[in-house]
């Protein structure tokens, strides 16, 4: 499998191109804040094909670059619905004290083809199977995107905004609550094998392992306390 990241724009907000191998098609995971050059970039210099565009929520530093990738490459945008609305109007999402100095910059809008994700769903795309969890928390229609281990290559999850290595989302914004944070914190992640790779909004690559060993606010739903006690971090977006 292939999987070829970028941190993008203002946010640092990872970008992502999945594919079963160079040469193939692929899907675009949050093209974020001024993603489009290197999402061209990174499809020319693996001579992929992109299918789709998903979203793990609808935070416009993930979402900045959906109208012109999926117009360049004729390709829809999948979304969670409670999250839909943000790509119309970011600022109700976000409030003015984050990043408004930027609208005047950014692709407000939906691209013409937009699809609604579903608990539970598996997208069958660019011959990958990527199953659907939702996990709000960070905001209302937060979800993470699995991709289950295959041969000698380990289970990976797209984790967006919920779990960083060593934190998570922060939750002093609209959508934001810290009591289903933590419970889709032990919802989604604590099941997960060791092993599995955690490719996240931010930040670096890291593993359940480690975030099971090092990261508190996993420990914290752990050791059971997922019921929403315990502060939730204000860092990332």
């Amino acid at each position: 499998m292939l999987i070829a990241g970028f941190p993008a724009g203002a946010w640092g907000t990872n970008c992502y191109l999945v594919a079963p191998a160079a040469g193939e098609e692929c899907v675009i995971i949050d093209p974020g804040h001024q993603a489009t050059e290197g999402v061209a970039e990174t499809v020319k210099k693996h001579h992929l094909k992109p299918v789709a565009v998903i979203l793990t929520h609808g935070h416009i530093d993930h979402v900045a670059s959906v109208v012109p990738v999926c117009g360049a490459h004729d390709v829809p945008a999948w979304i969670h619905p409670s999250d839909r609305y943000m790509m119309n109007d970011p600022e109700k999402a976000l409030g003015r004290s984050i990043g408004m100095p930027l609208m005047g910059e950014l692709t407000v809008g939906e691209p013409a083809d937009v699809k609604e994700l579903g608990d539970g769903a598996e997208l069958e795309l660019a011959g990958l199977r990527l199953g659907v969890a939702h996990a709000p928390g960070h905001t209302k229609g937060s979800v993470t995107f699995r991709v289950p281990e295959a041969a000698e290559i380990p289970s990976v999850l797209f984790s967006g905004d919920l779990l960083f290595a060593g934190s998570v989302g922060r939750t002093d914004l609209p959508g934001g609550d810290p009591a289903e944070m933590l419970k889709s914190l032990g919802r989604v992640c604590l099941p997960l094998d060791d092993s599995t790779v955690v490719l996240s909004g931010h930040g670096a690559q890291t593993t359940i392992g480690r975030e099971r060993a090092t990261n508190p606010y996993l420990r914290e739903v752990a050791a059971g306390y997922g019921s929403g006690h315990g502060a939730a971090p204000r860092r990332g977006m």
